[in-house]
């Protein structure tokens, strides 16, 4: 692998491992980074590269909540361990709606919602609620009902995993959907945040094993020497900064509300827009 091409691999990497967490649309970014980063790799591989360099992402929420999602930590009295399971099976019963329809309807999916014109579109009105909710929620002055994610119920997690399955369409973000649909349930910006991360492992994790699974039946098993190093840079990269974007936006929620990725998502969703008129980004 050539130093043009590694650097291209990094800069997908820290594409992923900002925009797989922040509510503004991975599927959106990758979109505009396609048009202008091109990889020397098949299409196929590419395809199957952009959702397996997840991996890296799903270990960055490992590590960081390690403590908070293990059950067997010494560092927890019965009662804490008891709450660890308790979020666990929330988080699994959440991710079944989005596992049931992705798994059924996946291809169906990308055939007709994968284009610029469906991001642009979802980034807009996404970028729209955020706006919206924040300023009613402002205005009302009302206090959230869940705290901490332990105060989630069975009930309101599975109401986030419906959430959840919006983002199944590109430009929604996974992370957009289910901290939307989380706040309007009552959760706290911080609920809410650390939730959408908990789901993100069972969901990105099947999602990558899946898209491996068909990649190998469509193009046989094992790869060469250069995939090899393109999956295991971009993972590391997506890793490490996905670290950092993860703690940035803990502490930021504690601050600050989500207008500004609001404001984003709509700027980027009409620089897409822009693009695909002047045939920047495919048909």
């Amino acid at each position: 692998m050539d130093i043009v091409e590694l650097i291209k691999v990094i800069f997908l990497g820290i594409v992923e491992g900002i925009t797989e967490w922040l509510p503004i649309s991975s599927t959106g970014h990758m979109i505009l980074v396609d048009a202008f980063v091109k990889l020397n790799v098949t299409d196929a591989f590419k395809e199957m590269f952009l959702v397996v360099i997840q991996l890296g992402a799903i270990l960055a929420v490992a590590v960081t909540f390690f403590n908070k999602l293990n059950p067997f930590s010494s560092k927890k009295n019965k009662e804490e361990k008891k709450d660890t399971w308790l979020l666990i099976a929330k988080v699994i019963l959440a991710c079944i709606p989005a596992a049931i329809i992705g798994l059924l309807f996946d291809d169906e999916l990308n055939e007709i919602f994968y284009n610029w014109q469906t991001v642009a579109v979802t980034l807009i009105i996404y970028g729209i609620f955020f706006v919206l909710i924040e300023i009613w929620n402002k205005k009302k002055n009302k206090e959230s009902t869940i705290k901490t994610v332990t105060d989630i119920t069975f009930t309101t997690a599975f109401l986030i995993g419906l959430a959840q399955v919006l983002s199944l369409i590109p430009g929604t973000s996974r992370s957009g959907a289910t901290i939307l649909g989380a706040m309007l349930l009552g959760a706290s910006r911080i609920a809410a945040t650390e939730f959408t991360f908990f789901l993100a492992i069972p969901v990105m994790l099947g999602a990558s094993l899946l898209k491996l699974l068909k990649y190998f039946m469509e193009v046989g098993w094992g790869f060469t020497n250069t995939e090899v190093i393109t999956l295991v840079v971009g993972m590391v990269t997506a890793f490490i900064v996905s670290m950092l974007s993860i703690k940035f936006l803990v502490n930021f929620v504690k601050k600050h509300d989500f207008k500004v990725f609001g404001y984003y998502r709509i700027i980027l969703g009409i620089i897409v827009i822009l693009c695909g008129a002047f045939g920047i980004l495919a048909a």
